[in-house]
């Protein structure tokens, strides 16, 4: 029998997950695992989990909760010398990289997603000292995810961040910067920016177009905009990107690895898939290239590169 540690966060989404623990574990069951399970007890807690995973001769971990859980997963893994694939049932409000996958939202499917899947390995982010899964931003809107409480979320789910977003169009700030990626160097003022490798951010946002084991992040850059009619469009195009996106306020290219370094006396606040990531003056994101392998069905291998 295969050894599975779970990992469950109760109060992600809305809290629902816990009146569906002895479907999932007998799913598991059927499957012929062994079940650890561990419900989270701080923001810390799964991380450390994870790595004991890992280190215990665990075959597989998995996952039931949202971005933020799942990034705390990651970082346990990433710290071991043993990694072990993992598993998502997405609980939270967004479950954004849920989406990416292609993972079920009805949890007794995504629990057959993991058991008649196969692993298969996926790029990971590294922000200065911490791991990521989808995103690292700054600037406007960033602060969103983090700062709407879980009740507004529970209640109004992808709404609230929208709503709570909107209340800061009057106040968008930029911030001089330099950045750095490939042979280029970037210096402007942009009040938002996005390193991605994701289908979609906040439940808002989407880019088309990319692979999730590539080697290369997506990057979105907004310029600040003169007024708010130039605002407008920019939000506009940013959440609608395409090919036909505004080049005239919004970069958008692709790389491996890229720095960003504040050209002012303010330090610069970024969150990491969607919790609050720290402040600093210049931080390094670096493309972790096939890091971690997960669970993932059919339907997810067209954003795989043919392993072949």
């Amino acid at each position: 029998m295969k050894k599975l540690y779970f990992i469950v966060n109760l109060v992600a989404g809305r809290a629902t997950i816990g009146s569906k623990l002895s479907e999932i574990i007998d799913e598991f069951n059927k499957s012929d695992y062994e079940v650890t399970i561990h419900i989270t007890q701080n923001s810390y807690d799964a991380s450390e989990k994870a790595l004991y995973a890992c280190e215990n001769g665990f075959d597989l971990l998995v996952c039931a909760g949202g971005d933020g859980t799942l990034s705390q997963c990651l970082h346990g893994i990433m710290k071991s010398n043993n990694q072990i694939p993992i598993g998502y049932i997405p609980a939270g409000s967004t479950n954004d990289f849920a989406k990416t996958l292609g993972i079920p939202k009805i949890t007794s499917e995504a629990v057959k997603w993991i058991t008649n899947g196969k692993p298969v390995k996926c790029d990971i982010g590294n922000f200065n000292d911490k791991y990521f899964t989808y995103i690292v931003a700054f600037g406007a809107f960033t602060n969103v995810t983090y700062e709407t409480s879980q009740q507004v979320k529970n209640i109004f789910g992808h709404a609230s961040y929208l709503l709570n977003g909107m209340t800061q169009l009057t106040s968008v700030r930029s911030k001089r910067m330099r950045i750095e990626y490939n042979d280029t160097v970037i210096e402007d003022d942009f009040c938002f920016g996005m390193v991605t490798n994701s289908a979609s951010v906040a439940g808002l946002l989407s880019i088309n177009d990319f692979l999730l084991n590539d080697g290369l992040f997506e990057v979105t850059l907004i310029k600040k905009p003169v007024n708010i009619v130039q605002l407008q469009k920019i939000v506009h195009s940013l959440l609608n990107i395409s090919e036909e996106i505004d080049r005239e306020y919004i970069k958008f290219f692709r790389t491996d690895k890229i720095t960003f370094t504040s050209l002012s006396d303010e330090v610069i606040s970024w969150t990491l898939d969607g919790e609050f990531g720290g402040d600093n003056s210049v931080n390094t994101i670096t493309n972790c290239n096939k890091a971690i392998s997960f669970m993932i069905g059919e339907k997810s291998e067209t954003i795989f590169l043919d392993e072949k």
